[in-house]
């Protein structure tokens, strides 16, 4: 794109809706940054294409190029500019265990509800097969995959941000005298206040810490 588009918010995404608000925070969005490493990954993209009404693949394709176009700026509300995002300093064990979880997601089939093609009321949602006649629940070859250990990722990196660092939640400014910037970041509570919100993420940035859903 030859313009420079402003995007103050995900509010100023074409075709969205005061509805997603809502829906999207649930998921853990809440701002351009998490929409934007939400979309970039194939399963809670189509977590976000399921739960949007009057979202599909091409509104979700959309945004994502929209917000990773390099002419795009991206702009904060109230802030004429957003600093560059803080990187993890990765060792190569984490790396690695990273790179296989990505790997790992990508393989994984999509987990349906017990004969959700049947009766449409079901819905897709995932529920575990009961029944002593149940095919799916004895695991066999022909009925679709069932929910099972083997699919996790590295127990490594399981609870890691897709950004690749340790998500720490706080509260307070305070707590940021305890993280490590170079391997965590914070999500602010969701209980917070604007105002104490403001000086946790101004705090943040004095000491170069990553905030996760940054408004």
């Amino acid at each position: 794109m030859s313009e420079h588009k402003e995007i103050r918010s995900i509010q100023d995404l074409p075709y969205y809706r005061e509805a997603y608000t809502a829906q999207l925070a649930e998921m853990g969005i809440e701002g351009t940054d998490e929409l934007l490493e939400a979309l970039q990954d194939e399963e809670r993209k189509k977590e976000i294409v399921d739960a949007l009404d009057g979202v599909g693949n091409k509104i979700a394709d959309h945004w994502l190029e929209l917000l990773s176009e390099p002419g795009t700026q991206i702009v904060e509300a109230g802030e004429a500019q957003v600093a560059p995002k803080v990187r993890p300093q990765l060792t190569e064990e984490v790396r690695s265990a990273l790179e296989l979880r990505q790997r790992k997601d990508e393989a994984r089939p999509a987990f349906k509800r017990q004969e959700w093609f049947r009766y449409q009321r079901l819905g897709e949602k995932w529920r575990k097969p009961k029944g002593i006649h149940s095919k799916m629940r004895r695991h066999l070859s022909y009925r679709p995959p069932v929910v099972s250990i083997g699919y996790r990722g590295p127990r490594a990196v399981r609870d890691y941000h897709p950004s690749g660092f340790q998500e720490v939640m706080v509260h307070n400014p305070e707590q940021l005298e305890q993280v490590d910037p170079k391997v965590q970041a914070i999500r602010i509570g969701g209980a917070v206040g604007g105002k104490k919100r403001s000086a946790i993420t101004e705090r943040a940035d004095e000491l170069g810490i990553r905030v996760l859903n940054r408004r």
